[in-house]
């Protein structure tokens, strides 16, 4: 009897150390999984921000084209309108003393400049100023004593600017 006692507490013994590694790897499986998954969760987590930012950036780059587009249309309507002031300032550049003709043709002249003025339409200042290639296109080139080099002389078509953007660079004659 006593040796099925000690038979007993040897089988025993027996089952444990086989009954642990089962359970340890049972357990280690379970933590490699929730590892995997974690890095998963961590992975999917990181590419819905990423294409959310994605998101919120083509939104506020499509607004922003639009705008752009509202603005640069006008842009070109009013570029369009820039030959008939040059028309009456050519006109105007002309006119003799006592021509009433040309006292309506004023009128309309400044109308049309108060008009574009209300638009977000300026001239663009150049005579006496420094040479600028953003907002003047230079024609001519002259020695001159009078202005130092690099300095625009003369006007020879205005330009005009919409807000910041330029419609048309004016058409100088620069200092030699």
């Amino acid at each position: 009897m006593m040796m099925d006692k000690k038979k007993k507490h040897t089988d025993s013994e027996e089952d444990q150390p086989t009954a642990q590694p089962v359970e340890l790897t049972e357990i280690e499986q379970l933590k490699e999984d929730l590892a995997k998954a974690e890095a998963n969760s961590k992975e999917y987590l990181e590419a819905w921000q990423r294409e959310r930012a994605d998101f919120i950036n083509f939104r506020r780059r499509n607004e922003q084209e639009k705008s752009e587009a509202g603005q640069y249309g006008a842009g070109e309507m009013i570029r369009k309108f820039l030959t008939g002031i040059d028309d009456l300032e050519r006109a105007l550049a002309h006119k003799k003393e006592g021509d009433v003709w040309a006292d309506g043709i004023e009128l309309v002249y400044r109308k049309f400049l108060m008009l574009l003025e209300s638009e977000g339409v300026t001239r663009i200042e150049a005579e006496g100023k420094p040479f600028d290639p953003t907002y003047h296109e230079a024609i001519l080139q002259e020695p001159s004593e009078q202005h130092e080099s690099g300095v625009v002389i003369a006007v020879l078509q205005q330009g005009y600017k919409h807000k910041e953007r330029v419609l048309r660079p004016a058409l100088v004659k620069v200092a030699q």
